[in-house]
């Protein structure tokens, strides 16, 4: 039986609002690059992969502002590539400076609360696993979650990142939780899957933007709508 279901936050709770493509047309604007929609689901798709394959080889918060800077140019870099712009390291990090001035935040996805008061009212522990290196309290605040999330573990306060098992266990601890007990869902496999099945934990892949289509190593789905069933047949089966 499922008792406990974990979230990744970025992309899988919470996204840019205004979007993406807002946040990016106003940076390269100035730069005269030129991007699309259809570019940008792509750019991101590579750059959020690169950040979860990086992360975990050493997280961002162990680097150097330096190596830090590296980052952020080569995730700038793989954006724009992804709308056909080539640009150097350098130019991609003065692109990446300029999207850090453009008045943004991470908002709750519109799916994400209905099903959150779903889940806590079957009795199940409903909570974050995220790699951000901030206070969990201080996300669920600044996301208006606090009141419909059990727990938030970062990588902050657990001293692991995603997706190294560290992390979820500090998760299954807090929620009670034995690791059949418990699902995470997530929007990168080498993260979120991967870092879920190292831990002994249900995997469920949430592609938003059908990065992923035809993914059969656990269970996929489109929208959290679909996220309920999903856990109801898992308690089926056992």
């Amino acid at each position: 039986m499922i008792k406990a279901v974990f979230f990744d936050m970025y992309g899988t709770v919470a996204g840019f609002e205004p979007s993406r493509y807002a946040v990016q047309s106003e940076a390269c604007a100035g730069f005269g690059i030129t991007i699309t929609p259809e570019g940008i689901v792509k750019g991101y798709a590579a750059a959020d992969a690169y950040m979860s394959q990086e992360s975990a080889v050493r997280p961002l918060r162990l680097r150097s502002s330096e190596e830090r800077d590296r980052f952020f140019a080569e995730y700038e870099r793989l954006v724009l590539l992804g709308n056909g712009a080539e640009v150097s390291q350098s130019r991609a990090l003065e692109v990446w400076r300029r999207v850090q001035e453009v008045p943004y935040r991470l908002a709750p996805f519109d799916d994400v609360i209905p099903v959150l008061r779903e889940l806590r009212a079957r009795g199940l522990t409903v909570g974050l696993v995220t790699n951000m290196d901030r206070k969990g309290d201080d996300i669920a605040d600044g996301l208006g979650l606090k009141e419909h999330l059990d727990l938030t573990v970062t990588s902050l306060e657990s001293g692991a990142a995603k997706p190294d098992p560290a992390i979820f266990r500090v998760a299954l601890a807090r929620a009670g939780a034995e690791p059949h007990e418990a699902m995470h869902v997530g929007d990168q496999p080498s993260s979120d899957v991967a870092g879920a099945l190292s831990a002994g934990i249900a995997p469920v892949l949430l592609d938003r933007d059908g990065n992923h289509r035809g993914y059969n190593l656990c269970p996929r789905i489109d929208t959290l709508v679909e996220l309920p069933a999903v856990v109801e047949r898992a308690g089926a089966e056992g």
